[in-house]
């Protein structure tokens, strides 16, 4: 894949993250895709951050959309090559201090089958 395909990708990922369109998001990754983040570490120890396959990325995510419904992204900048993204972003939920956000969404065939977050 091109930069700009991946680039194209991770704005659809924001684009349904945001919209809170699960079927739409989870169409980005492959069936067995992996997704590591803090966050998770701290709302489901019991993953040691580490979730594997689209129905634990659904429950995840399922979970952050009722925890957080004003949560929204905001993209800094996107650097890809033709294989990874790296996103930068600004994390909103009202009532709380912004969050800016690191994301890698490694792709094959044109699926998503790793992403990871970095935050503070």
């Amino acid at each position: 894949m091109e930069p700009r395909d991946i680039e194209y990708i991770a704005m659809q990922w924001i684009e349904a993250f945001n919209a809170r369109d699960l079927n739409r998001l989870l169409n980005l990754y492959a069936d067995d895709a992996e997704h590591f983040s803090p966050k998770l570490k701290v709302h489901k120890p019991e993953t040691q951050g580490l979730v594997k396959g689209k129905d634990a990325l659904r429950d995840w995510w399922k979970g952050a959309y009722l925890r957080l419904p004003t949560l929204y992204y905001k993209v800094n900048s996107l650097t890809a090559n033709n294989y990874r993204v790296f996103m930068e972003y600004t994390r909103t939920v009202e009532g709380e201090p912004d969050m800016a956000v690191a994301e890698v969404l490694e792709l094959r065939d044109g699926k998503i089958v790793f992403s990871r977050v970095y935050h503070g």
